[in-house]
């Protein structure tokens, strides 16, 4: 359908629209037009990503002025779904408007995921497929192959860089599927191939990391022009993506791989200056003059950007104590010795970036600002060296991130220096923490640099906090409520077993018999009366694994597997992988299943449990964070300083989001239904019910508060009953959740 809004046309790929995707449309424009950001909170399962996509895209075909948009998901499955959308619309915009539509649209991954060379592409974790690509494509490894045809070459690349200007996408969408189909039948490389299209796309699709971590963003991102138009999707956490971005952590392990990178480099060093001492000698000369720039480098060279943000980094020369190759090996070693003796402490260490670099002047000689330096002056060095397994040289690298993050920042970081895990306090296991405390510093730089931010996601209440931890004014902050014909939710607050007895996983009561019971009973009753599928979430996996070992030993798994298959989330990934898949499989068949899951495990972001998968979700407890750690200690001290924001505000706030999310996956479309139990007694206090999102709190009447199991499944006996008869997908007059072309052809005269 084709309709106006505000005098855009909107080109939109189906027959219907619902009323939430067109007022989510309207405040999208109001925000493109005042070039400001935005924070808008969708219902999950009522179209949000082909609505931000139809409004944006005809916005630039309407405003030729405006730039990209770049599109910013979390997951691989994440990237692809928006691609396949985009396929769509891009479809039946050509067919309104012939060849002035076209586009060219592009997912961009790492290596790993791009990769057609086969002895490459399998080598397993990300750091060795890159590692395993630079060995076969480095500027100097090239060079050699020229007189020795012996050496090994990635005939991908070679055939890309013989393409030269013309190694260029036909305009189309095309899925991470799509590229490495295209690079093979080319004989192209399609993670260069991507990397030099991104400036030529009209929409760019990747993950967060490309504009909120500095490494990367200052390779991929920089050349992005401000009039580009950012969307965070799924982005209710992002701020723990942004804290994420710029902490660092060193372990022993660390330590001694460092140790052992700075021998390598040592007879690298020695070697070189047997072999070819000029090139030593040039790259010194390089650095008086002023850092190597890193923009002259080829493509197949470049190396993780500094992790410092970019308007930190002075444009100085390298100082001088560290310029000569040797000067800087002795440095680093000095400092990983510095680092040694502070990690072995008795007890746990705490200070600001300011007094560890005082301490590291007065204790080992080392200055600020030759630590600001550090990383690029290691990268540097491994590219003088010609050095292209870089995946073993990760533990150097690591220690040369802190040193400059160290040395750049003095405010919203704090170092937490622990001798052993809190929580097995027998073993030492000693760690040095750089934590960001401030989200806002990772971010500043998108909010600057673009036009337009669009943060979005399904859960983003209390949605007044948003503003404060990223530290920005965004032009408009809605949250939409979900338009239905029926009531297909059915969210409820369990507080009490059948016996009366209160349940809650608070600290003093989690590990309770009486409430373990109840919560076991309450799982028995609800698989006798749901069909199909069930999900569990729990506060942690610790807290999972004792009651399923309890439940175990009060017979009352047995009792269930009578009625449903049982599936758990493990923290490996393949295994969780394979349960999914049987989970399903047992729900298709008809046989039930109940999959138990962690709130804040790999379940709980980006997998759904729609249709029959997912007819009830029990969220076992309020998942708040591990409140004794010192780092979020930290964090909630710094919160407190300098946004005035509560303690106690900030753990609900992320507890609850983090609760929604978990339960959000039970319904992904209007079609669907699913019932919602919040088995804790908190959650009937207002202070923490109110901070659930919209569309849920709109659905939980007062009669499905304070709950005991047996009310419940009355409950849940009648909504099923309900949802088995036939109902009106449409809906009528005010009810309406379908809008035709003309219904909004009339709203447009009104």
């Amino acid at each position: 359908m084709k309709f106006k809004i505000d005098g855009l046309t909107v080109y939109f790929p189906y027959e219907y629209i619902y009323p939430e995707q067109y007022d989510y449309m309207m405040d999208l424009k109001r925000t493109l037009d005042a070039r400001g950001h935005c924070l808008l909170e969708m219902p999950t399962g009522t179209g949000k990503t082909i609505t931000l996509l139809s409004l944006i895209t005809s916005y630039m075909l309407a405003n030729p002025s405006v730039g990209k948009l770049i599109y910013c998901t979390r997951t691989v499955h994440e990237m692809e779904k928006v691609l396949e959308e985009l396929r769509k619309l891009q479809a039946y915009q050509e067919k309104c408007l012939g060849k002035v539509a076209k586009m060219l649209a592009l997912g961009l991954s790492s290596r790993k995921n791009l990769c057609v060379l086969p002895e490459v592409s399998g080598e397993g974790s990300r750091e060795s497929v890159d590692a395993g690509c630079r060995k076969l494509t480095a500027s100097w490894v090239r060079a050699l192959a020229l007189d020795n045809p012996n050496i090994e070459l990635c005939s991908f690349y070679e055939g890309y860089e013989k393409s030269g200007a013309d190694a260029l996408l036909p305009t189309g969408v095309y899925t991470l599927h799509d590229l490495r189909a295209f690079g093979r039948e080319r004989g192209w490389c399609p993670y260069f191939l991507a990397r030099h299209m991104i400036q030529f796309a009209n929409v760019v699709v990747y993950n967060y990391q490309y504009l909120l971590d500095p490494k990367v963003a200052g390779i991929i991102s920089k050349e992005m022009e401000k009039e580009c138009v950012v969307v965070f999707d799924e982005a209710h956490n992002i701020d723990n993506v942004c804290i994420e971005a710029l902490s660092v952590n060193i372990r022993q392990q660390t330590l001694d791989g460092a140790t052992r990178n700075l021998s390598q480099v040592t007879q690298l060093i020695e070697k070189s200056k047997a072999t070819d001492a000029n090139r030593l000698r040039q790259e010194y000369n390089r650095l008086v003059e002023g850092l190597a720039q890193r923009g002259n480098l080829p493509g197949s060279d470049t190396w993780l950007a500094n992790p410092a943000l970019p308007q930190d980094i002075l444009q100085e020369a390298v100082p001088g104590n560290i310029r000569r190759a040797e000067h800087f090996v002795a440095f680093l070693k000095r400092l990983v010795q510095y680092i040694k003796a502070r990690m072995n402490t008795e007890q746990v260490e705490s200070e600001s970036p300011v007094s560890f670099v005082t301490s590291l002047q007065n204790q080992a000689g080392i200055d600020q600002k030759s630590l600001k330096f550090c990383y690029d002056r290691l990268h540097s060095l491994l590219l003088t060296l010609e050095v292209t397994n870089t995946d073993e040289f990760m533990h150097i690298q690591t220690i040369c991130d802190f040193a400059t993050l160290v040395g750049t920042y003095t405010r919203g970081f704090t170092i937490i220096i622990e001798p052993y895990d809190e929580r097995m306090p027998n073993i030492p296991d000693p760690v040095l923490q750089l934590s960001c405390l401030d989200s806002s510093l990772a971010i500043k730089p998108v909010f600057e640099k673009f036009q337009s931010v669009v943060i979005t996601s399904g859960t983003l209440s209390p949605i007044d906090l948003y503003p404060r931890l990223l530290n920005f004014h965004p032009v408009i902050s809605n949250s939409y409520k979900m338009t239905l014909t029926r009531d297909c939710l059915c969210p409820m607050v369990l507080t009490r077993g059948s016996d009366q007895l209160p349940v809650s996983t608070k600290f003093d009561m989690r590990s309770d018999p009486g409430v373990v019971r109840n919560y076991g009973r309450l799982l028995l009753e609800m698989v006798t009366a749901v069909p199909d599928g069930i999900v569990c979430f729990f506060v942690s996996y610790s807290y999972m694994d004792g009651i399923v070992n309890s439940w175990n030993e009060m017979g009352i798994l047995q009792d269930v597997m009578q009625h449903k298959l049982v599936f758990i989330e493990t923290q490996d990934v393949v295994e969780t992988t394979l349960a999914l898949d049987n989970y399903r499989r047992a729900c298709d068949c008809g046989r039930g299943a109940v999959f138990f899951s962690v709130a804040r495990g790999k379940v709980a972001e980006g997998i759904d449990f729609d249709r029959h998968y997912g007819r009830l979700v029990i969220m076992y407890g309020v998942p708040f964070q591990y409140t004794l750690s010192r780092i979020l200690r930290a964090r909630l001290e710094y919160l407190r300083e300098t946004f005035q924001i509560k303690e106690n505000d900030f753990l609900t706030f992320d507890a609850v989001r983090q609760a929604a999310q978990c339960v959000g996956r039970v319904i992904r479309s209007k079609a669907d239904y699913g019932m919602m139990i919040f088995a804790d007694k908190r959650y009937n206090r207002h202070d923490k019910r109110s901070k659930l999102p919209g569309w849920i709190l709109s659905h939980l009447r007062d009669a499905h508060l304070n709950l005991s199991t047996d009310m419940s499944v009355h409950i849940a006996r009648e909504f099923l009953r309900r949802m088995a008869q036939p109902y009106d997908k449409a809906g009528q007059g005010t009810n309406a959740t379908l809008l035709s072309q003309a219904d909004l052809e009339r709203m447009e005269k009104k």
